[in-house]
């Protein structure tokens, strides 16, 4: 028996079995869709990220609904905590919700598939390399994408500059334009504390290749979170100059930051 088959033995319950498998992708004779991702492997990733969901982080949502069932969809949020937690407690809110959940993709560092085992890993619970053009093929395929527009700027940020948004890359704009996308604005509130870092060793980061090399605590703190969703954002495909590109990339920043303002409200304590 293979270390999978153990784990879903003893982790999977027929009920996720078939809750999984309700809302399950098309994959291929060998079990995975193009991009990696396998459905036995997500069941496994399902029930582990429950107890995390639930016992660890303690998530609380608000407005999971108004992401759309069905059609191309935009998940932007802030990113932060060095590990990519927030991708995985917003893909795990919206699997889990009640009414018509979705499995989403999430699009990862590119030093993320660089590391042994995780890159691999990621994709078969169904993350993607963080290419634009892996992003304009899921939304072509009518999936549900969550996207950091900051990027290492945002994951790798310090503790000291928590809950400032960094710049914005227009790439996903975009993108929406172009595919029709529905853009949903979400902000997370808790994993900036979740692995707090006081600096960017640079230099080291530089010799291993790194994006950063973070000065951190050594353990993943259980900061209580909260996820903070917006009201849809749809714009047309109209050919307009940069600018304004960029002007609607400002809209959806903005809507971002007030998501992260009323999840910061609703905290009553860190952890």
């Amino acid at each position: 028996m293979s270390l999978a088959e153990f784990l879903k033995r003893r982790l999977v319950s027929p009920e996720l079995d078939q809750e999984i498998d309700s809302i399950g992708k098309p994959i291929g004779s060998l079990g995975y869709d193009p991009w990696g991702y396998n459905n036995d492997t997500l069941k496994i990733g399902y029930a582990i990220t429950r107890e995390i969901y639930d016992k660890y982080f303690r998530v609380e949502v608000d407005g999971i609904d108004k992401i759309p069932a069905e059609g191309p969809v935009l998940i932007i949020a802030n990113h932060s905590g060095q590990l990519p937690i927030d991708g995985l407690l917003i893909g795990f809110a919206l699997a889990s919700r009640k009414k018509r959940p979705r499995l989403p993709r999430a699009m990862i560092e590119r030093f993320f598939p660089t590391v042994p085992y995780l890159g691999n890993l990621l994709n078969q619970f169904g993350a993607v390399l963080g290419d634009p053009v892996n992003c304009a093929r899921m939304l072509a395929n009518d999936e549900a994408v969550i996207v950091f527009p900051e990027g290492v700027r945002g994951s790798g940020k310090l503790y000291r500059d928590r809950y400032q948004l960094k710049r914005f890359g227009n790439g996903f704009m975009h993108l929406a334009m172009e595919h029709g996308a529905t853009v949903v604005p979400v902000g997370v509130v808790g994993c900036e504390e979740t692995i707090p870092t006081l600096a960017n060793i640079k230099p080291l980061a530089r010799m291993l290749g790194l994006p950063y090399f973070p000065l951190a605590a050594p353990v993943v703190l259980p900061a209580k979170v909260h996820i903070c969703v917006g009201d849809p954002m749809v714009f047309d495909n109209d050919d307009i100059p940069e600018e304004q590109v960029t002007a609607r990339v400002d809209l959806v920043k903005a809507a971002v930051g007030e998501m992260i303002k009323k999840g910061l409200n609703q905290r009553k304590r860190l952890f």
